[in-house]
C-alpha cells in the first residue's frame, strides 16, 4: 500500500488537485481496488477544514467519487460481468451465492433501506451489497436514485463529522463502526436462522 500512501501524501500537499485524483481513487474503487471511501472522506473534510475556499470541489468530489463508484460496482461488475464473477478470484471473494441470496432477501423487503444501513457498514460490506445488487439484476433506474439517496445521506454525515471534529471524531468513527457491524451481523444472522427454521419446516 506504499503507492497509496505516496498519493495521499500528493494529495495532501496538492490540494488544488486533491478533488481530481480523489474523485479518481473512488472510481478505481468501484472496480474492487482496495481503496477506502472512509479514509478518502477524511482526507477531503480535513483539506476543507483547513482550505475552506474549496470546500466545496472536496464535498462534490468525494460524494460524486463514492457514488460512481457505487455504480460501477454493481453496473459492470454486477450486472455485465454477473455470474462470471464467480469464476474471478479478484472479485470472487467479495460474495458468495448464499450472501447473494440473503442480500437479495433484504432489498425485496426493505428496499432503499438496506442501501442506506448498508453503506455505514464497514468492513467491505458495501461493495459487497452493491454486487449483490447487480448480480441479483435489481432495477438500474430503482438502484441508481436508491444509493444516491443513502450515497447523500453517509457523506454528509461523515463528511460534515471529520470536518467539525477533525481527527479527534476517527475514534469516535471506529466505535461505532464496530457497534454498526455488529448489529449487522446480528441482523443478518437472525435473518438466516430465520430462513432455515421456515425451510425445515417445509421439508
Amino acid at each position: 500500500m506504499e503507492f497509496i500512501d505516496q498519493i495521499m501524501l500528493y494529495i495532501n500537499t496538492n490540494v488544488s488537485l486533491a478533488p481530481y485524483i480523489i474523485f479518481g481513487l473512488l472510481l478505481l474503487a468501484g472496480f474492487n481496488i482496495p481503496i477506502s471511501e472512509d479514509v478518502m472522506l477524511f482526507t477531503s473534510a480535513i483539506l476543507a477544514a483547513k482550505n475552506p475556499e474549496y470546500l466545496y470541489p472536496l464535498f462534490f468530489a468525494v460524494f460524486l467519487g463514492a457514488y460512481f463508484s457505487d455504480l460501477i460496482c454493481y453496473g459492470f461488475i454486477g450486472r455485465y460481468l454477473g455470474p462470471k464473477v464467480f469464476g474471478i478470484k479478484f472479485f470472487a471473494s467479495m460474495v458468495t451465492q448464499e450472501r447473494l441470496d440473503t442480500v437479495n432477501a433484504f432489498f425485496k423487503k426493505y428496499g432503499v433501506f438496506t442501501l442506506i444501513f448498508g453503506r455505514f457498514v464497514p468492513f467491505g460490506f458495501r461493495n459487497a451489497l452493491f454486487l449483490s445488487a447487480g448480480l441479483g439484476k435489481m432495477n438500474a433506474w430503482k438502484f441508481a436514485l436508491s444509493d444516491l439517496i443513502a450515497a447523500t445521506i453517509s457523506c454528509v454525515v461523515y463528511f460534515t463529522v471529520y470536518y467539525k471534529f477533525g481527527e479527534a471524531a476517527i475514534e469516535y468513527i471506529k466505535k461505532s463502526n464496530y457497534v454498526i457491524g455488529s448489529v449487522a451481523l446480528a441482523v443478518i444472522l437472525g435473518f438466516a436462522i430465520k430462513k432455515w427454521k421456515k425451510k425445515r419446516v417445509t421439508n
